[in-house]
């Protein structure tokens, strides 16, 4: 919300692979798309299109922007294969490293992957001693999630909010099957991904998993709908796409997208795929790997009622914001009724778990102690 606003006013994956390398991956050289930009999020400054015929393009790639492999942030990567969405999901994971551990389940928002959280979970597994593992995974329509049973590129995706929704439940009873073994669960979203995980919640608690809380990142829902139809103007400020991932990372970073050049070293390969064969001389040498424009038609529902639902969350709530605009109507009374947590993390932009992920990790431990190995006497976060 911050950057857009102020712009516009442990068994189961045991035999899993380890994770490979990334970027670098043979398949990145075979795929081809856009990628979404982030919604919401600050776009950097107004930057044309580049046209220059790529082998007339002289540009030298910049070292110190050159990808870092997320293979020292997760132990695992693999595809989880979840037939009840026609998904393989791209999942990155920590286990926990104890019985009685939690899970934090991250969703990242539009248009990034879960290598968005690769520097947190590993600033979190080193906190909480290997007590909370981390699952980060690319949705629908983004990163290395395909479909299994068809070709459907990403301009056609589906990404109705009930959709994503019923992609998470899926995933999550893929990989933890029986609620009665399964460790808890922390359900992390930024932007978009907050309002999944709130969705995803009383859904889950249904077939009995136990949530620990739901923890949303940097999105208010009335700044958020106000900001929308901005949103193709910031479009418009971005370029068509980079001569290489090195100038793709380096854009990020000096527009302020992704403040934390180390972070957006792991990420940034993620969301862009090389320009596809035949395409014409003008075009970038690597594209954004999802379209956003073709996601306009499910901008506001992603994200009207997001206030009531994270307020009526069975299970302890937090909210992270990246600066201290104000709250809507809505959560301005429930923080008075002592309904969330609230933190407020100073000096970072809308990707805030790439920004700080230190702090950010901080926080969600914090979170997750309180309401995890709550003491006697102690009120969880949000009970009355």
């Amino acid at each position: 919300m911050s950057d857009l606003y102020r712009s516009a006013l442990q068994t189961r994956f045991a035999k899993a692979p380890q994770l490979p390398p990334l970027p670098g991956e043979e398949e990145e050289d075979e795929e081809a798309g856009d990628s979404l930009g982030s919604l919401p999020t600050g776009m950097g400054p107004p930057a044309a299109p580049s046209r220059t015929p790529r082998s007339a393009r002289k540009h030298t790639p910049n070292p110190a922007f050159s990808p870092i492999s997320a293979q020292g942030y997760f132990e695992q990567a693999m595809q989880v294969s979840v037939p009840t969405s026609d998904l393989d999901f791209r999942v990155y994971y920590s286990p926990p490293k104890f019985e009685d551990g939690t899970v934090i389940i991250c969703h990242h928002g539009a248009g990034y992957s879960g290598l968005t959280f690769a520097c947190m979970a590993k600033e979190i597994t080193d906190m909480s001693k290997g007590e909370c593992g981390v699952l980060a995974y690319d949705c629908r329509g983004h990163g290395k999630t395909k479909h299994i049973d068809s070709s459907q590129s990403p301009a056609e995706e589906n990404l109705d909010i009930e959709i994503l929704t019923n992609d998470l439940v899926n995933l999550v009873r893929t990989v933890f099957p029986d609620p009665q073994t399964s460790p808890s669960l922390l359900l992390v979203g930024h932007s978009l991904g907050g309002s999944v995980s709130v969705r995803t919640c009383p859904i889950l608690q249904q077939h009995q998993y136990r949530i620990t809380g739901v923890a949303v990142i940097d999105v208010v829902e009335e700044f958020t709908l106000e900001a929308l139809p901005l949103m193709h103007s910031l479009l418009n400020a971005r370029p068509e796409g980079f001569d290489s991932p090195e100038e793709a990372i380096e854009w990020h970073v000096k527009t302020n997208t992704i403040r934390n050049p180390a972070s957006a070293r792991v990420s940034v390969p993620g969301i862009i795929v090389p320009a596809p064969e035949g395409s014409p001389r003008s075009t970038p040498a690597y594209l954004w790997r999802t379209p956003l424009r073709s996601t306009a038609p499910y901008w506001t529902s992603w994200f009207t009622g997001l206030s009531s639902k994270f307020l009526s969350s069975r299970t302890a709530r937090l909210l992270i914001l990246a600066g201290t605009e104000r709250l809507d109507k809505e959560l301005m009374i429930g923080q008075m009724q002592g309904k969330f947590q609230l933190v407020v993390i100073p000096g970072v932009g809308h990707m805030v778990q790439e920004d700080n992920p230190t702090r950010m990790a901080e926080v969600l431990v914090e979170f997750w102690r309180r309401n995890e190995r709550v003491v006697v006497g102690v009120k969880k976060v949000g009970e009355l």
